[in-house]
């Protein structure tokens, strides 16, 4: 886990009691709150780096009259050699 032996686990685990004390739940979930909060902030600023790239991408695919959409799958969540769908593969309650 994170590349840390059992030993090594162990003796921050043994610090952090020592440090923190009976506060050590507190502590964890401040901690895991604050971890939660960065992830979710990296990841919409990330998202939003992805769209500002597409919104580029698209406007020169629109201004190049040679490149077509079949050959523009710049992104990894884009495979190049998926065909077109045809039908949904599920459906809507009804």
């Amino acid at each position: 886990m994170f590349g840390l032996s059992f030993f090594e686990m162990s003796v921050i685990g043994i610090i952090a009691v020592v440090l923190f004390g009976g506060n050590l739940p507190e502590v964890a979930r401040k901690f895991g709150s604050t971890y939660s909060q960065l992830r979710r902030s990296l990841q919409e600023v990330q998202q939003q780096f992805r769209d500002a790239q597409r919104e580029v991408d698209r406007a020169m695919t629109i201004d190049d009259p040679v490149t077509t959409k079949s050959n523009t799958s710049l992104y990894e969540d884009e495979p190049e050699d998926a065909p077109e769908p045809s039908a949904p593969k599920f459906k809507p309650p009804s």
